[in-house]
């Protein structure tokens, strides 16, 4: 009767983690209106918080601007140098970094998936 129960709890519990590691998402990002060469708008997928970037060359990550809608905003006195790696905060906890998430020549309008999970 023991091994019957503990057949069921072990079905149980593999069940349950394969639905929540289903339910996880790939955040991707869209670049948003107005992109140039001194300015990257980028629009997540997920609800994520605290965005930084890291251009080409660069020895630290630079934070981004959260906007009203969703937006997360970067303008630079010069050209942005890509590709980016974006560092973000997770609304679920913990910090994820994709590297060269943001190709040198972005354009306005394109999405880049990642394989991050959050």
């Amino acid at each position: 009767m023991a091994s019957r129960s503990t057949s069921i709890l072990l079905a149980a519990a593999a069940l349950a983690s394969l639905l929540a590691v289903g339910s996880c998402a790939a955040v991707s990002f869209k670049t948003g209106p107005g992109c140039s060469a001194t300015k990257l708008v980028l629009i997540p997928s997920e609800a994520i918080s605290e965005v930084e970037v890291k251009e080409k060359g660069a020895d630290d990550f630079t934070a981004l601007k959260e906007g009203p809608t969703g937006t997360w905003t970067l303008e630079g006195k010069e050209p942005l140098k890509g590709p980016f790696s974006i560092r973000f905060a997770a609304k679920s906890g913990g910090y994820r970094v994709v590297d060269d998430a943001i190709p040198t020549g972005f354009k306005s309008g394109s999405d880049y998936k990642t394989s991050v999970q959050v």
